[in-house]
């Protein structure tokens, strides 16, 4: 599948190889939903070329007249790399560049704030996210400072039918199995069925492994996935720019 899981590369790669190809003559359309290879195709077959791909389409003129709106200069290695890739596969790989660059500087930013700060930033996803009712009660329940941190409780939901637990730490170091397991401890302590657990760094994979065998559901939300969800849920970042990938709608040209 493509990054973004609506479509799968062969059939991507199928699309654009027609349509590449019918700017290159080698195939044209004589009615719709009809494809036809032209003269010009059957001599490229008779030629048995190794292979077809924008490189090779590249010799005929009509084919570097579609491509020249969109052509800006690029890096040879660029060139190599990208020259079998579809648009759409070009355009996802970027964004995912992009998105994983962001992911990144939050994970910093997130680390060099304040307790208080980073506390304030915990009650905010959290809301973004539909726990804690209004901003005012989750301040509320999430307002006792601790080590490095915050503790408290939070409403699952706005009417506050149950609540969870959670633990939030700037840690720098790895979380292991023995903080995750007092963590569930004080769970039980406080009859809590559902916990979260957050860091700005990491969890060690015992400690991953851990909350997997125990009757407690306890989420693990590491440095990493908090910065995530703070881009899912547009908390301190904000939009540069967007774009709309638009196709022909085939329905729209259907004639009774």
């Amino acid at each position: 599948m493509l990054p973004s899981g609506l479509q799968n590369k062969f059939t991507n790669r199928v699309g654009w190889a027609r349509t590449y190809m019918k700017k290159a003559g080698l195939l044209g359309s004589p009615e719709r939903g009809t494809i036809r290879i032209t003269e010009r195709g059957l001599q490229v077959l008779e030629s048995r070329p190794k292979e077809i791909n924008s490189e090779f389409l590249k010799q005929f003129p009509e084919f570097v007249e579609f491509q020249r709106p969109a052509t800006k200069p690029r890096k040879t290695a660029t060139q190599l790399a990208e020259r079998n890739k579809t648009p759409e596969e070009l355009l996802e790989e970027s964004y995912i560049e992009l998105y994983d660059g962001l992911v990144a500087d939050l994970v910093e930013k997130v680390k060099s704030g304040s307790p208080q700060f980073f506390e304030r930033l915990v009650v905010d996803l959290l809301v973004k996210m539909g726990y804690g009712g209004s901003r005012k009660d989750a301040g509320e329940a999430i307002g006792r400072v601790g080590d490095g941190g915050i503790d408290g409780i939070i409403k699952e939901d706005k009417l506050g039918l149950d609540v969870i637990y959670i633990q939030a730490k700037r840690w720098e170091n790895t979380v292991g199995r023995p903080s995750v397991q007092a963590f569930a401890g004080s769970l039980e302590g406080v009859r809590a069925k559902r916990g979260i657990m957050i860091t700005t760094s990491q969890f060690s994979s015992e400690a991953r492994e851990y909350v997997r065998h125990i009757e407690k559901k306890i989420v693990l939300v590491d440095g990493e996935m908090l910065a995530k969800l703070m881009v899912d849920h547009n908390l301190g970042v904000s939009a540069v720019a967007s774009y709309d990938i638009k196709k022909v709608d085939s329905d729209y040209f259907e004639e009774d």
